[in-house]
């Protein structure tokens, strides 16, 4: 069998279907509570195989430099842990918006991990790979574990959450968000009681929220704007630290009748909820 050369991969965003900050850490790392849920919504990401160990990024990536590229970060940090002697060209065409809280950084990194411990023949774990995905950034590791997940501590310890389907309109403020400033706002509140997962799964969800939402809002007026429009039609939450909002539909039709209405200054998708993350399959446990 002719070995692997070329790779298409894709990179799906997450929503937070909640997000509570529950404390803080000595170090100043804020402790969270949140759900992670995978959406249809992705980058995709084509890597063809160098044999002269060199990792570049063949394309521009608009205000992302190819050294700050989370992608080449982490097959550098692969290259680096596993002493591999190959390298990779990679394109990243992206979709998922940056600085909105939809996590597309974090899962072209995840998505870089597993595919080139593939087109590499590295072997490696799951586990593994997630705790060299934490050390590129604590959304890095879910998109690894693959599963939705109930996640606490600074993100990085998952349980898998089973959910059902699902619709969402997703939409798009024209803003990013410096999540390292809305951390450090001295109004966040950081001392929201823990929920237990089996609670979770119960169907206690009336104090669910995210705690970032109400500083963002009051920062950045054109999310609340955003949030105000999407909460006629339902439950409308921010996603992360922002600046994107989502509201949850039963079902495709209704989703695309909300988006159809949309405001002509706005922009927004419909996006599926997945089970699972599409390359789940790919690393081995």
């Amino acid at each position: 069998m002719a070995p692997t050369v070329r790779l298409t991969c894709p990179a799906p965003a997450k929503l937070n279907l909640f997000l509570h900050v529950v404390g803080r850490r000595p170090d100043g790392y804020h402790l969270l509570q949140t759900l992670f849920r995978f959406i249809d919504l992705h980058d995709t990401l084509h890597f063809s195989l160098r044999e002269d160990g060199a990792v570049r990024r063949t394309n521009i990536v608009g205000g992302v430099a190819e050294e700050q590229d989370l992608c080449v970060r982490a097959a550098r940090l692969l290259q680096s842990e596993t002493g591999c002697a190959l390298g990779a060209d990679i394109t990243v065409e992206k979709r998922i918006p940056m600085g909105g809280g939809l996590g597309g950084g974090s899962s072209d990194a995840a998505t870089a991990l597993i595919a080139l411990n593939r087109l590499w023949s590295l072997g490696l774990p799951r586990e593994r790979l997630m705790q060299l995905g934490l050390k590129l950034g604590a959304d890095v590791p879910v998109f690894v574990f693959g599963e939705n997940a109930f996640a606490e501590g600074v993100g990085e310890k998952l349980q898998a959450c089973p959910l059902g389907e699902a619709w969402y309109v997703v939409l798009f403020p024209p803003v990013h968000v410096p999540t390292a400033q809305i951390f450090a706002r001295p109004e966040l509140t950081r001392d929201t009681v823990s929920i237990t997962m089996r609670a979770l799964l119960s169907g206690q969800k009336r104090q669910l929220r995210n705690d970032l939402q109400p500083v963002v809002c009051n920062l950045y007026p054109e999310v609340a704007r955003y949030m105000a429009w999407l909460g006629n039609f339902g439950e409308a939450m921010m996603t992360g630290s922002g600046a994107c909002v989502f509201a949850g539909f039963d079902s495709r039709g209704q989703a695309e009748a909300v988006l159809r209405q949309l405001p002509h200054d706005m922009r927004g998708v419909v996006a599926q909820g997945l089970a699972k993350h599409p390359l789940h399959g790919w690393a081995p446990d």
